[in-house]
C-alpha cells in the first residue's frame, strides 16, 4: 500500500492526526473514541482516523455517536495487518503530526497535550509515549505489561540501535513518517521495531514522552498469552530477515544477563508466590518467543531455498 496516497478533497486540517487500527472490536472502539473526547488538547486541532482492517463487523454504530463533526472518520480496508492500517490512516491523514494507538488502550486526557511538548522539545523525533496495564488481575497481562516496561527502560531507542517505541503509543511528524515509508504492511507483528529501526538507520531521532499515558486493557488467559509472545517471535524473525534484505545492519542480540534481569522483573514487582509467578510467565513468555523465532527463521529460509531453485532451475 502506498503510505503517500492522496488525502481527499475537502477533509479539515489538523495539527495532530490520531490513526487507530481496529479488528473485531467494536466496544473496546467505542471506549477509546469517548477517552479521545476527554483530551485537553483543543478538539479543533486533531482529528480521529479509525480503520477498520476488514473485521467484517459493522463498527459505525459503536461510534456515530461521536461523529458529530468533520474530526472523526472511519474506514475500511481488506484484510492487511495493522501496519497496512496504519499506513492507509496516515495517507489520508491532514494533521502535520502523527499519533498512534491500538483500539484496546485508553489514552488519557493530557496525552496529545504530552505529544504536542514533546514536539515543542524535538520537533522531528518520533516520539514514544508511557503504556500502563488496566487488568492488574489479569495476570498473564500483568506479566506482559512487565516486559513491555522493561524494553521502554532498557531497550529504549533513545539508547539501543534496534531499540523501538511500541506502536499503540508512538507520535511522528506525517511527512518524515511518509518519507521514510511508513510502516512496513509485510509485518503484520514487529512493524514498530522495523519502522524505528529504519529511521535510527537513516539518522532520525528519538524521545521519550513517559507524560503521553495510554491504559492497556487487553485481557489474556496462559493460552492467548503463549500465543501472543510466540508471534512476537515470529515478528522479531520476519523483522531480522527484512533487515538482512535492505542490506541494513544486523541487529545484535542481548547479552544473558539482559535476558536473566528481564525475567526477575516479576520477582521485583511483586512480593511472594505472585512475583514468583509473574517471573515463570515472563520466562514462558521468553520460551514462546524463541520459539516464534525458530518459526520465523525457518519459514525464511525455505523462502530463500526455493527462490534460489526457482531462479537456478
Amino acid at each position: 500500500m502506498n503510505p503517500r496516497a492522496d488525502r481527499p478533497a475537502g477533509r479539515v486540517t489538523a495539527e495532530c492526526s490520531v490513526i487507530v487500527p481496529t479488528y473485531r472490536r467494536p466496544e473496546a472502539l467505542r471506549a477509546l473514541v469517548a477517552a479521545l473526547t476527554l483530551q485537553d488538547y483543543p478538539a479543533s486541532r486533531f482529528e480521529v482516523i479509525l480503520v477498520d482492517d476488514g473485521g467484517g463487523i459493522p463498527l459505525g454504530p459503536a461510534v456515530d455517536e461521536f461523529r458529530v463533526g468533520p474530526n472523526l472518520s472511519l474506514m475500511t480496508q481488506a484484510n492487511a495487518g495493522p501496519g497496512a492500517a496504519r499506513n492507509l490512516g496516515a495517507s489520508r491523514a491532514s494533521g502535520r503530526y502523527l499519533a498512534f494507538t491500538d483500539n484496546d488502550c485508553l489514552p488519557d486526557p493530557g496525552w496529545l497535550s504530552a505529544f504536542a511538548r514533546g514536539f515543542e522539545d524535538s520537533p522531528s523525533a518520533v516520539l514514544g509515549g508511557k503504556t500502563y496495564n488496566v487488568l492488574s488481575d489479569n495476570i498473564y497481562a500483568a506479566a506482559t505489561q512487565l516486559v513491555s516496561d522493561y524494553l521502554y527502560d532498557h531497550y529504549s531507542p533513545t539508547q539501543v540501535l534496534g531499540g523501538f517505541f511500541t506502536a499503540n503509543n508512538l507520535a511522528v511528524p506525517r511527512e518524515a513518517f511518509l518519507d521514510a515509508g511508513g510502516f512496513d504492511p509485510a509485518l503484520r507483528f514487529g512493524e514498530d521495531r522495523d519502522f524505528c529501526y529504519r529511521w535510527a538507520c537513516c539518522g532520525g531521532r528519538f524521545a521519550a514522552a513517559p507524560q503521553a499515558v495510554v491504559r492497556h486493557a487487553h485481557a489474556l488467559n496462559l493460552a492467548t498469552f503463549l500465543g501472543l509472545h510466540c508471534r512476537y517471535g515470529g515478528g522479531t524473525a520476519h523483522f531480522r530477515n527484512r533487515t538482512k534484505e535492505r542490506g541494513l545492519p544486523r541487529v545484535k542480540l542481548s547479552p544473558p544477563s539482559w535476558y536473566l534481569n528481564l525475567v526477575l522483573q516479576g520477582i521485583r514487582y511483586g512480593p511472594g508466590l505472585h512475583g514468583l509467578g509473574l517471573s515463570a510467565l515472563i520466562a514462558a513468555a521468553q520460551a514462546a518467543v524463541a520459539i516464534g523465532l525458530f518459526r520465523g527463521a525457518l519459514v525464511a529460509q525455505r523462502r530463500e531455498i526455493d527462490g534460489f531453485l526457482n531462479e537456478n532451475p
